[in-house]
């Protein structure tokens, strides 16, 4: 215990148990009320709240002190704990059953008129207005709890970790640019003119030369950052619970991962994250159109190809002749409720993603179907069709037709639009699975090879054969994605330590070996110096905890956010600075 503290108890320490007990309180007033003789006063920290009362009980001081307490002014009470009269009992407070009769209140700091109010009604302010005066945001009740479930996630994550042999080893921030799949933010060297440090996307080549170093387990909760488009999952600086094993398995990488999510499970939530399945890549785009699935409800995805192959319906028949798919899923019981306009929305939703539109029938008794549906389906496969869309009278089938690349992620993202907006999924349930086997390569547009996850990848041993040949998209990674209700919260692979399959891949991606020695010479020179196998994984740490609050936006569970445009508007950052400084770094603005 610490000896220098003045307060005695925190505010919502106080129970039932604590009456008679002489107490010192520090924190907010988050209410006050003066009913003439009587004035009652709610005091606020971190921990809870408790009401303070000034009546005959107190000292002359302190009902005189009452009277200039306001919202949000920090006190320091001085009082006795009391029970509260029988009907005046406040069971909505954890404290409700107490009262502190105040004998000395002390002013310490004052405050302005508040531009929002300050508890979880501040939600309907502005984000623009809470966001730049954060400093008030924060002592909202809920990203208080917030960032109290970070805290705790974090620790647990530490402790799993630590009581496995790994060792937290911290990492460069100042490193260098590095293809990573988004820009670098980049700092001028001020005494080495014309070059430029990079901020890490990851710590990925630093956790490989670790192994290469001979730590055998790594981790830190590393600080990343990635200049690319925002969205609600997603900030510019972000951070990782970073992992590396030497001599794994992949099934290795995966039991320690799932050991640090069951710890931030249990810890937060007081319930684990039980069995995880494993889905391969080819299973989850074939049930749920995208590789991060959300499997908290049905509506599964269908290939329905083979059973039009002889429509004569201009959308599907075109895209049978393009070499494209036709692929559908079923709303159940969705016919009644879905109007026009809801339709006509779904459809406006697909073409987001690439599709032409949206081919979507109401089926009625005896398999009947309206809507443009109908057209699609001949007549005698549609007995089938709906067989194998498990579609009844009442439900609504829904299809698309095209590449695969378009109609995969337009249905795979509907399914889970529409599951919200009939509010399918259900509160409070997490569905975890693993997704392996992940394509090595993939297409640019360009007819150019990039890598599905980054290029230290390895592919599966039995693939590297494939390497230089017509067969090279066949080519499967070692990799895994942990996801949970259809957001990845975690990736990784088994690393390549063998020299030579690394600069394989580096041939593949057009990495000339000029660029190669440029870009990643010092981690080539590494592995050529008895590289262990090795291979991890990385948690994004923001978006676990947004499952383990229930937070829509990874702005409240981050204390000091940016905003979808990259800006900080408490600090005001980023903002210009003078052209001296920039002269001292050798750089200009063009602006």
């Amino acid at each position: 215990m610490l000896k220098h503290v003045t307060r005695t108890h925190t505010c919502g320490q106080l129970r039932a148990e604590h009456i008679g007990t002489p107490v010192v309180l520090q924190g907010w007033v988050s209410a006050v009320r003066d009913r003439g003789g009587v004035a009652f006063a709610v005091l606020r920290d971190r921990f809870g709240s408790v009401q303070i009362t000034v009546d005959e009980r107190s000292t002359d001081a302190a009902r005189a002190a009452v009277k200039g307490v306001r919202l949000e002014y920090v006190l320091q009470v001085e009082g006795t704990v009391q029970a509260r009269a029988e009907g005046a009992v406040n069971n909505k407070m954890e404290s409700g059953d107490i009262e502190v009769i105040a004998t000395s209140i002390q002013i310490l700091s004052r405050t302005q008129p508040l531009p929002f109010v300050l508890d979880d009604r501040g939600e309907s302010a502005l984000e623009e207005t809470r966001l730049r005066n954060r400093f008030l945001d924060l002592r909202r009740p809920l990203l208080q709890h917030n960032l109290r479930v970070r805290h705790v996630a974090a620790q647990a994550a530490r402790g799993f970790l630590n009581g496995t042999e790994f060792l937290e080893i911290e990492t460069p921030v100042l490193t260098r640019a590095t293809p990573e799949g988004a820009r670098d933010y980049l700092v001028p060297s001020r005494v080495h003119p014309g070059s430029w440090y990079a901020l890490p996307q990851s710590p990925q080549l630093f956790k490989q030369l670790l192994m290469v170093g001979g730590f055998d387990r790594y981790y830190q909760i590393a600080r990343c950052f990635r200049d690319e488009d925002l969205r609600l999952d997603r900030q510019p600086e972000f951070t990782q619970i970073d992992i590396e094993i030497s001599f794994p398995s992949r099934e290795l990488v995966m039991e320690v991962a799932e050991g640090v999510a069951n710890a931030m499970w249990e810890a937060t939530l007081g319930e684990g994250v039980g069995t995880i399945p494993v889905l391969s890549y080819a299973d989850a785009m074939d049930l749920y159109g995208v590789d991060a699935p959300d499997r908290r409800f049905e509506m599964t995805l269908h290939t329905l190809s083979a059973l039009l192959h002889e429509a004569t319906f201009p959308p599907v028949r075109s895209a049978l002749d393009a070499g494209g798919v036709i692929r559908g899923f079923t709303v159940k019981g969705a016919a009644a409720g879905s109007s026009r306009k809801v339709l006509d929305a779904w459809t406006a939703f697909v073409k987001e993603y690439g599709l032409g539109g949206l081919m979507w029938g109401k089926v009625a008794a005896e398999g009947v179907i309206s809507g443009p549906a109908a057209k699609a389906i001949p007549e005698e496969v549609r007995e089938a069709v709906l067989a194998e869309l498990g579609a009844e009278d009442g439900d609504v089938i829904l299809l698309g037709a095209g590449e695969l690349r378009h109609v995969n992620p337009g249905l795979g993202r509907l399914r889970v639009h529409i599951a919200k907006e009939r509010d399918l999924i259900p509160e409070g349930t997490f569905a975890f699975c693993w997704v392996v086997d992940f394509p090595l390569f993939e297409k640019a547009d360009d007819g150019s090879w990039t890598s599905v996850h980054h290029p230290f990848t390895a592919p599966r041993p039995e693939h590297i054969p494939l390497f230089g040949t017509d067969r090279m998209g066949e080519m499967l990674s070692d990799s895994y994605d942990l996801v949970c209700n259809g957001s990845e919260i975690g990736g990784g692979s088994i690393r390549i330590h063998d020299p030579v399959v690394q600069a394989q891949v580096f041939e593949a991606l057009g990495i000339s070996e000029t660029e190669q020695q440029e870009k990643f010479g010092f981690l080539l020179n590494a592995l050529s110096y008895g590289a262990p196998p090795h291979g991890g994984l990385a948690f994004g740490f923001d978006r676990c905890v947004m499952l383990l609050t229930g937070a829509t936006s990874i702005r409240d569970v981050i204390a000091f956010p940016k905003t979808t445009s990259a800006q900080d508007l408490l600090s005001g950052a980023p903002a210009r600075v003078p052209t001296k400084d920039l002269d001292d770094l050798h750089v200009r603005s063009t602006k």
